[in-house]
């Protein structure tokens, strides 16, 4: 469940259904344990907000939280396995009804990348992996003045592209080879 506070976290309201596939078995503690693993918010339109979980879904509410919609399908639909874990969702700063979800299936010893991109609130996905080498994915972050300039922090790098995704370059600019779990563009 999404919990909301209006008044700084004095008091809380669930503003969601169950958003996990709560699996029974899965809540036994199998490799999932149908939870919240990921939240964005829109920077341009109140109220949009995406949810990813530890158990493959994807859900999005355009009314603060009143309705959901069940994503996870479509997303698979354009090749994201439905049950891998989503390892981030990400509402763009250029267009209220673009997002990415990034998914990732090392527990299932599945290296492969998985990220796509939407523009119509989760309708329609767009594989925007290109030529991302295999290995896990943490987190992507977008450019806020560059639609087509992100990054990806991975399991041993960062990888950025400058073309919306159709091919990836390596960003080492003297970094250590670490896992690179989240990434934040500062504004200026």
């Amino acid at each position: 469940y999404l919990m909301r506070s209006l008044d700084q976290g004095d008091t809380w309201q669930e503003i969601s259904p169950d958003l996990s596939g709560a699996d029974p078995e899965k809540l036994e503690g199998n490799i999932e344990f149908c939870l919240i693993s990921t939240i964005s918010e829109s920077p341009l339109q109140a109220g949009v907000i995406w949810v990813g979980t530890d158990d493959g879904k994807v859900q999005v509410t355009r009314n603060h939280g009143g309705d959901w919609m069940d994503v996870t399908a479509n997303l698979a639909q354009a090749g994201a396995p439905a049950e891998f874990y989503v390892s981030r969702v990400l509402a763009s700063h250029h267009e209220p009804g673009r997002a990415y979800a990034v998914k990732t299936g090392f527990q299932r010893d599945d290296f492969r990348p998985f990220v796509f991109r939407t523009d119509d609130f989760g309708q329609t996905w767009t594989n925007v992996s290109g030529d991302l080498p295999e290995g896990i994915i943490y987190v992507i972050a977008e450019d806020h003045h560059n639609r087509d300039l992100l990054f990806v922090g991975r399991d041993f790098d960062v990888r950025v592209t400058i073309d919306g995704g159709l091919k990836w370059g390596s960003m080492q600019n003297n970094m250590p080879t670490n896992s690179v779990h989240d990434l934040l563009i500062h504004p200026r």
